[in-house]
């Protein structure tokens, strides 16, 4: 059985075995609580009930969702929005929604979305992965995003790097037939491990066709972060696998 915590700002579900041991769940991220400004506070209070999605254990309507129908993009861990926002503000015909649970980010991220008076944006502050399982149907999203993920790049924690094949099944069921996972990372190990898992995975093409990684597509904003980067020469991965079956 499974219960939500009460607990403030909690934003995974607690679950139990009958006998009432706690069940250790994969998650897509760790915690990060964090203390809003005063303008992230004011973007919650006015934007939430206009973009954001409360946790709830049932699948979601899209059309109901966005009041329309079009192309979904959903991206895991956006940090503190900007690049989703850009992203929402240059493609206006398709329909996007961002996962974060770092309460700061999916504040300003709602700051910038109003600012841009976007409609066709929607936040969440909760687990990843919970998320996948309850509250996304299966077949119905055109893309799914993660850029930049924790790399856990000391050895010994590479376990806990988010793309794992149980993962990459979880999203593969919840693409469309020719949905594209689209990955990006600094640090040229972690690409490799991502590259080997995808491989690995029943179901996805690599849609690359010199070696394993892609340029950064147009649609993918450069951070001022992978700007920084690039100018100390730093590389980039982006890879894009699509769903065949």
């Amino acid at each position: 059985m499974s219960e939500v915590s009460k607990k403030s700002g909690d934003v995974t579900l607690t679950e139990y075995t009958e006998d009432g041991k706690l069940v250790r769940k994969i998650r897509s991220f760790v915690r990060r609580e964090g203390r809003l400004t005063k303008g992230q506070e004011q973007a919650m209070d006015n934007y939430w009930p206009t973009m954001g999605v409360d946790f709830v254990q049932e699948k979601l309507d899209w059309e109901q969702v966005y009041n329309r129908q079009a192309p979904v993009v959903l991206e895991i861990g956006f940090g503190m929005g900007a690049s989703l926002v850009e992203m929402a503000k240059n493609a206006p015909e398709k329909n996007f929604i961002g996962i974060e649970v770092h309460s700061p980010g999916v504040g300003a991220c709602l700051m910038a979305a109003g600012e841009a008076e976007l409609t066709n944006l929607r936040v969440m502050c909760h687990d990843g992965v919970e998320v996948f399982d309850y509250m996304i149907p299966d077949g119905s999203l055109d893309t799914v995003q993660l850029f930049f993920p924790d790399p856990w790049h000391k050895a010994r924690h590479h376990k806990r790097r988010i793309v794992q094949p149980e993962f990459v099944e979880m999203v593969r069921k919840k693409l469309k037939i020719g949905g594209v996972f689209h990955m990006a990372t600094d640090w040229e190990n972690y690409a490799e491990h991502m590259v080997e898992v995808m491989n690995a995975a029943p179901g996805y093409k690599n849609t690359a066709t010199d070696g394993d990684y892609i340029p950064r597509p147009e649609d993918r904003p450069l951070t001022k972060f992978e700007a920084r980067g690039h100018r100390l020469g730093h590389g980039v991965w982006d890879m894009k696998f699509a769903r065949t079956e």
